[in-house]
């Protein structure tokens, strides 16, 4: 799927940066796998902590990569610990965001001055790790942010800046987190997403906290991207085509390259902590009944536009991702 770059000497090199969890990784190596497959190197950047995670759990070599596929990492700036779990989220966004971008920059320096590998000539960066858009401004790359949520929940965090103007966050106090309180307040102002309660918003917005770091996190992040090339997300045009159109007139280009377990040709990866009598619960319904009919209905047609969306040469995840390869990751790097 795609052209491959057969001329070694003009080899696009990118840098890909996953946040620093299992269910943004997945997903940005499944990017770096298909732009590896195109004909660009790869060079695949995780924390300091991941890193060593991934080595003690898979061996020394893990992480030895092919010439064109390679491995660096940078400090996420928290303690040094040998916990083999995903750390603390809420301190993890804090650090990374104050912490990461001179050891990146360093590492990019790095990278340049070496000539075994050709130099960086963009950027793919996980929209949580949005420090990386100052070094493609200083090196004059292009950046293209991927954002890992739904288009829902983004659309969403684009907008809590209103949430906050409306006296909807932070919560008076912990009074506000009755289901009957989530339950029965409309959020009616966020384009394309109707019959919204509080309920449905990314929980990070039910805080009582004015000082909140994941708000502040949320609101930043978001704010920066405007500064990146293009976006893309993990979804497909069928499925949120509305919501990716909201966004293109507040956003950079947007575009849906979902879902990449298809589009990779891969395995759906499975991972997290489920309550096991929600599971219970779910799968009752879904086996019993006239509801469960409809459910089970419903999913064979998202299934079908899904592939439809990537298995096909024209499918629109295949041309959306091509279209980001040609006219942002391949454009010639800025003199400015």
């Amino acid at each position: 799927m795609g052209s491959q770059i057969v001329d070694n000497s003009q080899k696009p090199h990118v840098v890909c940066v996953p946040y620093p969890a299992q269910g943004h990784i997945n997903p940005m190596m499944k990017v770096a796998k298909l732009l590896h497959a195109r004909g660009f190197h790869v060079t695949f950047v995780n924390t300091v902590y991941n890193h060593n995670r991934f080595l003690r759990s898979r061996g020394s070599n893990a992480l030895e990569g092919l010439p064109s596929f390679r491995f660096e990492s940078i400090p996420d700036g928290l303690p040094e610990t040998d916990m083999d779990a995903t750390q603390d989220i809420t301190a993890l966004c804090e650090s990374t965001m104050k912490n990461c971008l001179a050891p990146f920059r360093e590492l990019l320096q790095r990278i340049n001055s070496r000539d075994d590998v050709p130099p960086v000539s963009c950027i793919v960066s996980d929209g949580c790790m949005s420090f990386t858009l100052d070094v493609a401004e200083e090196l004059g790359v292009p950046e293209v942010l991927f954002w890992t949520t739904s288009g829902c929940a983004f659309l969403a965090y684009l907008h809590f800046y209103l949430f906050i103007e409306k006296g909807l966050s932070p919560l008076k106090d912990e009074s506000y987190l009755t289901k009957e309180y989530l339950d029965k307040t409309v959020i009616d102002f966020i384009p394309t997403m109707k019959n919204l309660k509080l309920k449905d918003i990314p929980s990070f917005i039910r805080t009582t906290n004015p000082d909140d770091v994941m708000i502040k996190f949320a609101l930043r992040e978001t704010e920066r991207a405007k500064r990146a090339s293009a976006i893309i997300l993990n979804t497909f045009d069928d499925l949120e085509h509305d919501v990716v159109h909201a966004m293109q007139s507040i956003l950079p280009p947007v575009y849906s390259v979902g879902p990449l377990h298809l589009l990779a040709n891969r395995e759906i990866e499975e991972g997290g902590d489920v309550n096991r009598e929600e599971v219970e619960a779910v799968v009752r319904e879904l086996m019993d009944g006239e509801k469960g009919k409809k459910m089970r209905q419903k999913a064979l047609e998202w299934q079908s536009l899904a592939r439809g969306a990537t298995e096909h040469k024209l499918g629109s995840s295949v041309v959306n991702f091509e279209t980001v390869v040609s006219k942002f990751l391949l454009r010639q790097k800025s003199q400015d």
